[in-house]
């Protein structure tokens, strides 16, 4: 690939994904990783990996979103760092012009985001409940013995799912026991567990939501077929899930880094691909200032501090803003 394109990465608890796009936004490469509880070293694995494919090409911008967005822009130094409900609207919105409804499912937590003519008047995530989420679903296919990827392939084999109790994770697990040691068929058991989670998404995150179609269903979890076609029941509407369905926080960062060049016509901040070589590190630090007592997380590269955050005032974030002083006591 030549020419000149945009980067998206998308850090979040469970996986870092990486994508690069051509400059109209269509997406060319893209990564994926697991973060392991290092962000920092995801994201310069990332670029490693990205830099022989984007050699010959010039970075026009760079987005970031996801739980460590802004760790990824520091050292990325990105020109735009965004948070998961935009990066998911933008992208949902790009590949289905018009969507009403996404609906997205990933590692560690879920989210509705609620549009109308483009713009998202409405949202909710679940960070509390691990039911339905991608690690949930990973757990219960080890302990059935049964690969991942097959996961979706047998629900749709189901002929009588048997109703299984999803308000929780605990819950739910112990139900499918209960069932299988009853003699339920596998394939009943798994797709009456895509249905039980599918109750427990729209009873808490779609909760009081307006669910119109066009709907959107991104995230690793929109993978499972089971969950597609559970959703698709209750909802009684075709549910798409997009070729990059995976990439939709990173493919929604890059395009937004797009429309901010678009509006701002300014030179990248990018650091480059050589980046992942610096010695990038980080460590926090208890501000004495007032009775907050904030924890500021300092990050530095090659030693040297380049961003500050985590005081309520705002004293130790100047850097971020654009400000000079490190230390503006």
């Amino acid at each position: 690939m030549t020419g000149s394109g945009y980067l998206g990465v998308d850090v979040g608890s469970v996986s870092t994904n990486v994508v690069l796009t051509d400059d109209s936004g269509a997406l060319q490469e893209k990564i994926y990783l697991r973060t392991q509880g290092d962000p920092i070293s995801a994201v310069k694995e990332g670029m490693r990996r990205l830099a022989p494919v984007a050699k010959d090409i010039e970075i026009l911008g760079v987005g970031t979103s996801g739980s460590g967005r802004k760790l990824a822009g520091v050292v990325l130094g990105a020109d735009c760092i965004k948070n998961e409900i935009t990066a998911h609207a933008v992208a949902a919105n790009y590949e289905l012009p018009g969507v009403k409804t996404v609906i997205e499912i990933g590692g560690q937590d879920s989210k509705i985001i609620i549009l109308r003519q483009g713009v998202v008047i409405d949202f909710a995530m679940n960070t509390v409940c691990a039911a339905g989420t991608g690690s949930f679903l990973e757990q219960q296919a080890a302990r059935l013995g049964i690969a991942i990827d097959r996961f979706g392939e047998l629900a749709l084999g189901s002929r009588t799912p048997v109703r299984i109790a999803g308000r929780c994770a605990v819950f739910a697990e112990s139900d499918m026991i209960h069932k299988q040691q009853m003699g339920h068929r596998i394939e009943d058991i798994i797709f009456g567990l895509c249905e039980a989670l599918v109750r427990n998404y729209l009873n808490n995150v779609g909760k009081g939501k307006v669910i119109e179609p066009p709907v959107v269903f991104q995230g690793g979890v929109a993978a499972n077929a089971g969950m597609k076609a559970a959703f698709e029941k209750e909802l009684g509407t075709q549910v798409v899930v997009p070729e990059h369905y995976d990439m939709m926080g990173a493919l929604g960062a890059a395009l937004v880094a797009a429309e901010e060049r678009s509006r701002k016509d300014r030179q990248s901040r990018f650091r480059g691909f050589h980046a992942f070589n610096r010695d990038y590190a980080t460590k926090t630090f208890e501000c004495k200032g007032c009775p907050n007592l904030c924890e500021v997380v300092n990050i530095t590269m090659d030693n040297e501090t380049i961003a500050r955050w985590g005081s309520r005032c705002g004293k130790w974030d100047s850097l971020l803003k654009g400000g000079d002083s490190l230390d503006p006591r």
